[in-house]
């Protein structure tokens, strides 16, 4: 996690009833990742989860911020359809094309003790850009 937005890592931001997801890379597709474990963050923390099973993903938009949104709604489809959750992602992308590895295992509610089920990333406060410190910064609100 990261202490500020000067530094690679995720944290989260107040939105009324839901929660913001924030990621901060080296680059974009770290940012995209970081993104993702600060979502998988709003229901377990990460370091509870074992890297016992992986699921690939990719996606496609011509706007990043798109992408981003797109990334992170593969991410809670595949832990609602799966009844899984992850803690390490892996993102590759070029051009347009987003493929990314994610790695986890299946929900054990006595463990984990998930706080909530994230519905889906949304357009509130989707933003990706680079900043001008030379990071990238990949937030939107993620309803819960």
């Amino acid at each position: 996690m990261a202490d500020d937005a000067g530094s690679p890592g995720w944290s989260h931001f107040p939105h009324q009833g839901d929660v913001g997801v924030r990621g901060i890379g080296r680059s974009m597709a770290e940012a995209f990742e970081n993104a993702a474990r600060a979502l998988t963050e709003v229901v377990t923390p990460l370091a509870s989860i074992r890297s016992e099973q992986s699921v690939t993903v990719s996606c496609r938009a011509t706007d990043p911020s798109i992408l981003l949104l797109d990334w992170l709604n593969e991410v809670t489809y595949a832990m609602a359809t799966r009844s899984m959750l992850f803690g390490e992602f892996h993102v590759r992308i070029s051009g347009d094309v987003l493929k990314g590895e994610m790695r986890g295992e299946p929900v054990d509610r006595a463990r984990h003790e998930p706080s909530v089920e994230p519905k889906g990333a949304t357009l509130t406060e989707l933003c990706v850009k680079q900043q001008p410190d030379g990071l990238w910064l990949a937030q939107c609100v993620v309803d819960v």
